[in-house]
């Protein structure tokens, strides 16, 4: 079977990095906005719906199986959005199947559980997110302390309860993972080297 990592991050965190310096280091595939690309090509949706509906779920205050037990999901926007999440669910499969690799996000770690991923979960301190986002770039450099926090907070609460709604498992919760790393004041590609020398 494949030797197959996933990686679920807090915005800011630097797990996106951490993925592909990680991928770099085993010399294994990297999957993130290929996935996003392919499911483009599959489906014609426009890059903005999907990346919106990856960041939005159909209904806030039930899960999936929830859902689909009491019939609801005849809307056409929410069968759009849980379609998505289908596709992305059949591509982030078939990736994992093809070779050894690292996929970020998307609930990989749970669509993939039959294939036994290594699961790993990338946190940090809010000052440590504030920095990246900051040295990132993107809007991050013209906004206030407050509004920085307040996009953090947001998009990781958007996150949490995307998770929540397509797993029926909680976002972040150790129990969920194989390794949970903190990032915070860390050189993220020393990291990758050590985490690549411990996963080998």
């Amino acid at each position: 079977m494949n030797k197959i990592i996933t990686i679920s991050r807090e915005f800011g965190s630097g797990g996106r990095e951490l993925g592909r310096r990680l991928a770099e280091e085993l010399s294994i595939a990297y999957y993130d906005q290929e996935i996003v690309t392919e499911l483009i090509e599959r489906t014609g949706f426009a890059k903005e719906y999907v990346k919106q509906a990856e960041e939005r779920i159909p209904l806030p205050l039930l899960p999936i199986t929830t859902a689909h037990t009491f019939g609801i999901g005849s809307n056409i926007a929410i069968e759009q959005q849980l379609s998505i999440y289908n596709h992305e669910s059949d591509i982030i499969k078939e990736m994992a199947e093809k070779s050894d690799c690292v996929i970020v996000g998307r609930c990989a770690d749970y669509v993939l559980r039959d294939m036994d991923p290594f699961r790993i979960f990338v946190y940090a301190d809010i000052d440590s997110k504030m920095k990246r986002c900051r040295e990132r770039g993107d809007d991050a450099k013209d906004m206030s302390e407050k509004e920085l926090k307040q996009k953090i907070s947001s998009v990781d609460k958007k996150r949490s309860r995307y998770y929540q709604f397509y797993t029926d498992n909680n976002w972040g919760d150790r129990i969920n993972y194989d390794l949970c790393i903190n990032t915070s004041s860390k050189d993220i590609k020393v990291l990758a080297k050590k985490l690549a020398d411990f996963i080998s």
